[in-house]
């Protein structure tokens, strides 16, 4: 959906150009040019100079709406699990009696979260998040493991999306295995007890 946008905005970028955008090779830029042209969502017209204009067909507006659809229904899902499973996160936080938390991560399910927390009556004291620290982010502050150390909360809430099972790991030497949760759509897997067989 990416390249068909890109086609659709600018006709005669160049394949370099595309692959810069996307942060790709243009190889395969260029193969999944190919691959639209075969499947007639895009038509290329050269011109003098070795230039070419790639240019969207009616199937390739058809086929773009189709994935836009598709992304959005996937979204949504995707929103729905995020929403009962932090909801299900704040119940648990609940009755562990804690009253303040911090998350770990900046993305939609911090954002999720954020709603979640407000309905369990849940105070957030910030975000973990080295790489956006010294800002804020949904108005709260956003912090490194060492700031964060300095507040007092009851515990930690993994939301970051990208490396949750590293996260949870640190987050749990940090501040106790008992004081970090974890959404169940993170997929972030339990530790084998000693003396369980698999």
């Amino acid at each position: 959906m990416n390249l068909l946008n890109s086609v659709e905005c600018d006709s005669q970028r160049s394949q370099r150009g595309r692959a810069s955008q996307f942060g790709v090779a243009v190889g395969l830029v260029n193969a999944y040019l190919k691959f639209c042209v075969k499947k007639g969502y895009i038509k290329v017209k050269r011109f003098p100079a070795r230039r070419y204009s790639y240019l969207l067909t009616p199937k390739g507006f058809t086929e773009k709406s189709r994935l836009a659809i598709v992304h959005l229904s996937n979204s949504l899902t995707f929103f729905r699990q995020a929403r009962t499973d932090c909801a299900a996160v704040f119940v648990e936080a609940r009755r562990l009696g804690w009253n303040r938390v911090i998350l770990i991560g900046v993305s939609e399910v911090a954002e999720i979260s954020t709603l979640c927390a407000l309905e369990c009556g849940i105070t957030i004291i910030g975000i973990i998040d080295p790489a956006h620290q010294g800002s804020h982010f949904m108005g709260f502050p956003l912090l490194t493991l060492a700031e964060a150390a300095e507040y007092k909360f009851d515990g930690a809430i993994i939301t970051t999306i990208t490396s949750a099972p590293k996260a949870f790991a640190e987050a749990a030497v940090s501040y106790g295995r008992n004081r970090v949760l974890a959404p169940s759509l993170l997929a972030i897997p339990l530790p084998v007890q000693e003396g369980t067989t698999l």
